[in-house]
């Protein structure tokens, strides 16, 4: 009888996680595909641009077709900043960075940007001490600072005000 009772017996069988696994996955595939429609604009783009949004890419647009004519000496101002003499920190043990740069600035906006030139300088300056001396010397280095140096003016002065910053000098000593 006690062989009877173990084959009846039998252990109930696990549930596959299978069906909950494949959920898992198409759900997280779902919401990075809504995600990323949101964020590059493929939904809703338009009404955030018009109602103020980010209008980078309008923007970007702009100047290319500025670019491909190219500007009229009336469309063109240029703000020299100070050379600026950076230290490079207790790592660059005694070396230092010469930099000197021009803002293209909109037409009118001179004298905003004149005006908060201290502030300017002070943001790069702690900018620049702030980089590792091997990344100032990777020589795709003045591509990622002057990207970085330029948001960081724009937000200083605002973003209206400057077009672009153009490194005139960048010399590590």
């Amino acid at each position: 009888m006690a062989a009877v009772d173990s084959e009846e017996i039998e252990a109930p069988k696990k549930a596959s996680k299978l069906p909950l696994l494949l959920g898992l996955v198409g759900a997280l595939a779902l919401g990075g595909g809504g995600f990323y429609a949101t964020y590059s604009g493929l939904i809703l783009g338009d009404e955030a641009a018009t109602e103020g949004g980010d209008t980078a890419g309008a923007d970007d647009a702009d100047s290319l077709d500025a670019g491909a004519s190219g500007p009229s000496a009336s469309e063109v101002s240029y703000i020299e900043v100070e050379p600026m003499i950076v230290s490079l920190g207790s790592a660059g043990r005694g070396r230092h960075l010469r930099f000197r740069a021009q803002l293209d600035v909109v037409p009118g906006g001179e004298s905003t940007v004149t005006t908060f030139m201290p502030r300017i300088l002070d943001v790069l300056n702690g900018y620049l001490r702030a980089v590792p001396v091997a990344e100032l010397e990777s020589p795709s280095a003045l591509v990622v600072l002057r990207a970085q140096m330029l948001r960081r003016v724009q937000l200083v002065v605002g973003d209206g005000e400057v077009r672009d910053l153009l490194i005139t000098e960048f010399v590590l000593n």
